[in-house]
């Protein structure tokens, strides 16, 4: 779906269905707070903690006084993606997760102290306030992780997921040439559809172009037999192979 605004209504029109507490894992993006509000507590937030160690890190880049107090903020944040990353390998053998589960809950309980330790100091530096605020007003989302091991401590995989559409953007909708992002809204459909399919978009191309060349270069009135859904078991596996460099259409 190609929409004009990055407003709260685009995600709350999206989930408008969900009636269940469920939690959303998210960056700070301010529509997401909003939609929390809208959604009257049935969603609460998991806040990202890459963006979290990216502030620690901007910080020791552009300020190199305060390199070594953010640097330290850094090795607590991996700390706590390692006691956790040990944790999730054990999942399946519940005494041992246990263990590490404690181990776990106490470095968090540590790492909150040592915020709260900070901020009540009242020679602490502005920019070195700046940042721990901003981990105090995210502290309770960024910590659903741990009574709830089943959700990431971050959103790369999302963010990583969404980087095509996203660089591609201003492209596609930026250049003012609306026909163009709607072609790219369809076709990241139809790749994703495939992709779920475990079929090779490449070779789906290859086959579904060339029907459309035999056809006299025109559109197919009957698509059917190119949804993955309609293929027999056979179909399937010839398109999951790899492309044949012989029958390239580019």
């Amino acid at each position: 779906i190609l929409d004009k605004s990055r407003s709260s209504q685009v995600p709350l029109s999206h989930l408008k269905d969900i009636n269940r507490e469920s939690i959303l894992s998210v960056d700070r993006y301010s529509a997401y707070k909003t939609l929390v509000k809208e959604k009257d507590g049935s969603l609460r937030l998991a806040w990202c903690w890459s963006h979290v160690r990216r502030d620690f890190l901007n910080l020791a880049k552009n300020q190199p006084d305060h390199e070594e107090w953010a640097m330290n903020w850094v090795e607590d944040i991996r700390n706590l993606y390692h006691l956790n990353n040990l944790r999730l390998e054990i999942a399946h053998m519940p005494q041992e997760f246990d263990k590490a589960d404690v181990v776990l809950r106490n470095s968090v309980s540590e790492t909150k102290q040592n915020m709260l330790h900070e901020l009540a100091c009242e020679t602490l530096h502005p920019e070195h306030k700046k940042v721990l605020e901003s981990l105090q007003r995210h502290w309770d989302g960024l910590i659903l992780f741990v009574d709830n091991p089943e959700i990431p401590m971050d959103n790369n995989e999302a963010e990583r997921a969404l980087r095509g559409p996203v660089v591609g953007r201003k492209n596609f909708y930026g250049s003012c040439s609306l026909w163009s992002g709607l072609l790219a809204s369809m076709l990241f459909s139809i790749f994703q559809t495939l992709l779920l399919w475990k079929i090779n978009p490449q070779v789906w191309l290859q086959n579904f172009l060339r029907a459309c060349a035999e056809n006299g270069s025109l559109p197919l009135e009957d698509v059917s037999p190119f949804l993955p859904w309609n293929m027999s078991e056979q179909a399937l596996t010839i398109y999951r192979a790899p492309p044949n460099p012989d029958n390239d259409t580019s």
